[in-house]
């Protein structure tokens, strides 16, 4: 997986996916940059939160799972082990189950999994055994993003399989689905409509660019922003809600 939020951040950043070479950028609404809230009682994000790259769910989708389309972002993965990853961090996870969460309409799946370099990652096989091991995170992961949105005015989001999780087998055939879409986005075969495919490494892919070409992209971006590391004094604080 790719790391994008480290845990117990605010900052929302995420692969900008219309950008070229897709770089990792704090999302922004409104002209404002945005963060999660601290809803009572998470700080931050409560696992280090990234995606699995070559993947994607296809908004032209109706998963059959959720009755939604896609989110038209790579899949979501949250990694549950003891080390704190860096941004931009690319890990090694053993994937364990997932989440239907349904936002906004769209479906966007919640890929459990383990850093594969963990000390406790042979002990992690399976949903059941975070169930087992870590009792009350996967209930405590629910209720997260159940109202994480509720501090922006958004209502609570809703999930499938009555927000129960699915086992290893099941995630992993939707993270298999997830890469069929991604491959027939990246060789022209969908229409990204927007999306920047190019890339380096994929050799049937028409947006496949020269390695010196993207290198010279990369070099005139500007600096990693410390901004993503300054919390605004109105995120830094407490967000109560009353749950319903």
């Amino acid at each position: 997986m790719v790391v994008e939020v480290p845990r117990w951040s605010n900052a929302k950043m995420e692969i900008a996916t219309k950008d070229p070479l897709n770089p990792i950028k704090q999302d922004v609404k409104k002209g404002k940059l945005r963060y999660v809230a601290n809803v009572f009682p998470y700080k931050g994000y409560i696992w280090n939160y990234g995606a699995i790259p070559q993947t994607w769910e296809d908004p032209g989708h109706n998963d059959k799972h959720t009755g939604c389309c896609g989110d038209n972002d790579p899949i979501d993965v949250c990694e549950i082990g003891s080390k704190v990853c860096a941004r931009g961090e690319i890990i090694r996870v053993k994937v364990l189950g997932i989440l239907a969460m349904i936002d906004e309409g769209e479906t966007d799946w919640k890929v459990i999994a383990i850093n594969a370099d963990d000390p406790d990652a042979a002990n992690y096989n399976d949903i059941n055994d975070v169930k087992r091991l870590k009792p009350g995170y996967l209930e405590a992961t629910v209720d997260w993003f159940r109202r994480y949105k509720v501090p922006d005015g958004k209502p609570e989001n809703q999930f499938s399989f009555n927000a129960e999780f699915k086992d290893k087998d099941f995630a992993t055939a939707i993270i298999k689905s997830t890469h069929d879409y991604w491959r027939a986005l990246v060789t022209k075969k969908t229409d990204g409509k927007g999306i920047s495919c190019m890339n380096t490494t994929v050799s049937e892919s028409p947006f496949k660019c020269d390695p010196d070409a993207a290198k010279a992209i990369v070099d005139a971006l500007p600096p990693p922003c410390e901004s993503a590391c300054t919390i605004p004094a109105d995120v830094d604080k407490w967000f109560h809600h009353q749950k319903n």
